[in-house]
């Protein structure tokens, strides 16, 4: 199975798919050229470009039966509305690549694909399976519960205000975020990474629908 990792950062979302299926050959995308050496080095089978991911999406989604996208979430995100009044705001109009991609791949992809995002601030403009404080776009169905993770943080207190919050997110995510030196904040590549319960629950539901499909393909 060739698998197409977009917007990869340091693999949450492929960290447990070997443990579902073994023959897979992933190809992941990532533009942050230490984030792609990090995920290389995590998974040395795989192959890491440096690349923009919606540009390679377009250019060689056909060569994949499973597609999984991660677009940049940050103009879309609710905490733009909570921010709106504070004198540092700067108003961003939300980046549309995020619905090209859906577009794509639902009208032109013959695989399977999963584009996920975080809940927005405004009424999506596509439908999508709403599962916690995500949205997933899909061609096949979810199960109710994705297996999602809570951080064990005490009542009460925030994750971005503890002192310790990189050690208790590399915990959670059981990856050493002080390993990355590039230049964007590792807090922020901690709170954004996917859950890999969650990457591994929606990849087994995946290879089910996959299972199906080949079993009406065989009945007729």
């Amino acid at each position: 199975m060739k698998i197409l990792n977009l917007y990869a950062c340091l693999g949450g979302n492929r960290y447990k798919w070997n443990e579902v299926k073994e023959d897979i050959e992933v190809t992941a995308v990532e533009l942050d050229a230490e984030l792609a050496r990090l995920y290389q080095e995590r998974f040395p089978n795989d192959k890491v470009i440096v690349a923009d991911a919606h540009q390679y999406l377009l250019d060689h989604f056909k060569e994949y039966d499973f597609i999984w996208s991660s677009p940049p979430c940050p103009t879309h995100s609710s905490v733009r509305v909570t921010q709106k009044n504070r004198s540092s705001f700067v108003h961003k109009y939300p980046d549309m690549k995020l619905y090209q991609e859906i577009i794509l791949l639902n009208k032109f992809f013959d695989g399977k694909y999963c584009i996920e995002n975080v809940n927005p601030y405004y009424k999506p403009l596509i439908a999508a399976q709403k599962k916690g404080r995500h949205l997933y776009w899909t061609n096949f169905d979810l199960p109710i519960n994705l297996g999602e993770r809570k951080l064990k943080v005490k009542s009460g207190e925030r994750l971005c205000m503890m002192k310790n919050e990189i050690g208790v997110l590399s915990d959670f995510h059981n990856y050493d975020f002080k390993k990355y030196k590039g230049k964007q904040r590792k807090d922020k590549i901690a709170r954004n990474l996917v859950d890999y319960e969650v990457g591994k629950t929606i990849f087994e539901a995946m290879l089910e629908l996959e299972k199906e499909d080949i079993k009406q393909t065989e009945l007729f």
